[in-house]
């Protein structure tokens, strides 16, 4: 895919200084940039590299003026770093504008969809699916029976939603990620031996949520796990049976939730932490990374460790345990000099 400057110049609303017919195909740093890439100068620090770049465009501030030659075409904008941004926008949507049904695929006679959606080849709609607008499901993914998706959802390769989950929208849910599969509910016998419980509940996601690459989030027992509006989830994430997270929270990757524990709006909780089942979490909760949770939170507070403590109490805690062999040294001395003086 291929743009000329006059075609970027137009979106951003930018000047041209050299060649409005120049075309760029990729995207690069401007240090690292090469023959048909486009790049942006907007941190002072790389002003160094505009005169050596190989970048076909760079997009700079209005008020940028080279002290030297440059070879590279510049669109001139307000904001260099907005604009890119923006740019990269526009391209992912060019990028993902596909439209219409991919052979081969499965689709129920049961399942019923709305206006301009896309399905790859080698995706299964099961029985009674209700899809609406705008929806792009992507190669090699599976949509079980009675599941419902709003509109302009994203469901990358690979994913797989199973029956009776709900999807709201403008959700994205990304490729290899698994929406509704058992919770891990056993019972022991007298033999020690365990027996399933049946998971009979569902997964609801709610609107603007976005589930990482190889996030599993499991159906209730009884009732429904729920991931609320504007929740995000990063990659690699297990969230388990009956578990209820609150509006706007972030949950960084290879985090682990356990059971029927609900957690706050506002929340940032950060890579590797483990939170055990059957809990509360308030809201504005921050939580760093590799943090144990064993108990109820609050609202408002900042932990870390395992089990984790008051962010303060943690910080302090640990500046003594990293003197801890100079602290023992000093009162096994201490401890000599009082035996002495007896």
């Amino acid at each position: 895919m291929k743009f000329t400057a006059a075609q970027i110049a137009g979106i951003l609303e930018g000047d041209i200084v050299g060649n409005a017919d120049v075309e760029v195909s990729k995207l690069a740093k401007i240090e690292e940039g090469q023959k048909e890439a486009l790049t942006f100068l907007a941190n002072p620090k790389y002003t160094q590299f505009i005169y050596d770049t190989k970048a076909s465009i760079t997009i700079v501030n209005r008020d940028f003026e080279p002290e030297h030659d440059v070879d590279t075409t510049l669109i001139k904008v307000d904001d260099a770093y907005k604009a890119f941004s923006k740019l990269l926008e526009y391209y992912n949507q060019v990028k993902m504008n596909k439209s219409g049904i991919e052979q081969p695929c499965y689709i129920s006679d049961s399942a019923t969809y709305g206006e301009n959606i896309y399905l790859g080849a080698f995706s299964y709609l099961g029985e009674h699916v209700k899809i609406g607008d705008n929806v792009k499901i992507y190669p090699n993914s599976y949509i079980g029976d009675n599941v419902i998706i709003g509109d302009n959802v994203v469901v990358f390769s690979g994913a797989k939603i199973y029956s009776e989950s709900v999807i709201g929208n403008h959700c994205v849910i990304n490729s290899g990620a698994i929406i509704g599969a058992d919770g891990f509910g056993f019972t022991p016998n007298e033999k020690g031996e365990y027996s399933k419980v049946p998971q009979t509940g569902n997964v609801i996601l709610e609107d603007y949520v976005d589930v990482g690459a190889g996030t599993t989030i499991d159906r209730a027992t009884l009732g429904a796990t729920v991931i609320r509006r504007g929740v995000k989830l990063d990659n690699q994430i297990q969230i388990a049976h009956n578990v209820d997270i609150g509006r706007n929270t972030v949950i960084a990757a290879q985090t682990g939730i356990a059971g029927s524990t609900k957690i706050g709006e506002n929340c940032q909780i950060g890579g590797q932490v483990g939170i055990v089942g059957h809990i509360s979490i308030g809201n504005n909760v921050k939580v760093q990374a590799q943090s144990g949770i064993g108990r109820n939170v609050k609202d408002n507070e900042v932990l870390q460790g395992s089990p984790a403590l008051p962010y303060g109490d943690y910080n302090k805690s640990y500046v003594y345990f990293k003197n801890l062999p100079k602290i023992v040294k000093d009162v096994n001395n201490l401890d000599k000099k009082i035996n002495q003086n007896d």
